[in-house]
C-alpha cells in the first residue's frame, strides 16, 4: 500500500475531533484498546476522502487513438466504497461504465476505475456519484454515448435505522445515443448483465 498524504485534513484537528467523539459516547480514549484510536481514524480518513484533492476526471485525459468507432468499450465490476455525506457511513458496491467512443478516441481502461474511485473517495450521495462519472465521461472524451449503473448497499440503512441488511441501491446516468437509441441501451444493459 502507498503512503497516505494528508493533502488538505487537519490531522491534528481530526484527532481531537474523534477524542471529543469517544467522551461524547462515554468512552475514554485514553484506555489501552483506543490509544491509537484518533490517530488511526485521521488516517484512514485521508485515504477515503482522497478524492478531495485530486480532479478525478484527469484521469480519463490520458487517451489514445484506435480503430474502435461507434463499437461499446464496456468495463463491468468496478468495485468502490465511499461515505454516505448524511451519516458518514460507508456505502460499498460496483460501477459499470460503457461507453461509444467518437473519431476512436479511447482512455485507458484502468482511468475509468481510478476516476470511479476518485469520486467515491468523498463524502457522497450515490447519485451523485453516478452522475459525476457520466459527466466526466462526456466532458473528457465527447463519446457517442454513456452509461453508468452502480450498485451499491449502504451501512446506513443496513446496520440502522430501517436495519434492511442486504438491500441494494441501483442507479444510473445514461447520455447521448445510449440515451436516445433504445436498442443501443439494451445491447449496452444485457453486455452489462442488467437487463
Amino acid at each position: 500500500m502507498t503512503d497516505v498524504t494528508y493533502g488538505d485534513i487537519d490531522k491534528p484537528r481530526l484527532e481531537a475531533a474523534v477524542r471529543e467523539l469517544l467522551y461524547a459516547i462515554g468512552e475514554d480514549p485514553d484506555r489501552p484498546g483506543l490509544q491509537g484510536t484518533p490517530d488511526r481514524v485521521a488516517r484512514a480518513f485521508a485515504e477515503v476522502t482522497a478524492g478531495y484533492h485530486e480532479d478525478p476526471a484527469a484521469h480519463l485525459r490520458k487517451q489514445f487513438q484506435e480503430d474502435h468507432n461507434q463499437d461499446m468499450v464496456i468495463v463491468r465490476d468496478i468495485p468502490f466504497s465511499s461515505l454516505c455525506e448524511h451519516h458518514i457511513l460507508p456505502f460499498v458496491g460496483k460501477a459499470n461504465v460503457a461507453y461509444i467512443p467518437r473519431a476512436g478516441r479511447i482512455t485507458g481502461l484502468s482511468k475509468i476505475a481510478r476516476c470511479v474511485t476518485g469520486y467515491a473517495h468523498r463524502l457522497q450521495l450515490q447519485e451523485r456519484l453516478t452522475t459525476e462519472v457520466a459527466d466526466a465521461l462526456v466532458r473528457e472524451l465527447d463519446p457517442l454515448g454513456v452509461l453508468v449503473v452502480i450498485e451499491a448497499e449502504h451501512t446506513c440503512m443496513t446496520i440502522r435505522g430501517i436495519r434492511a441488511a442486504g438491500a441494494k441501491t441501483v442507479t444510473s446516468a445514461v447520455r447521448g445515443v445510449l440515451k436516445d437509441d433504445p436498442r443501443t441501451r439494451a445491447e449496452a444493459l444485457d453486455l452489462l448483465g442488467l437487463k
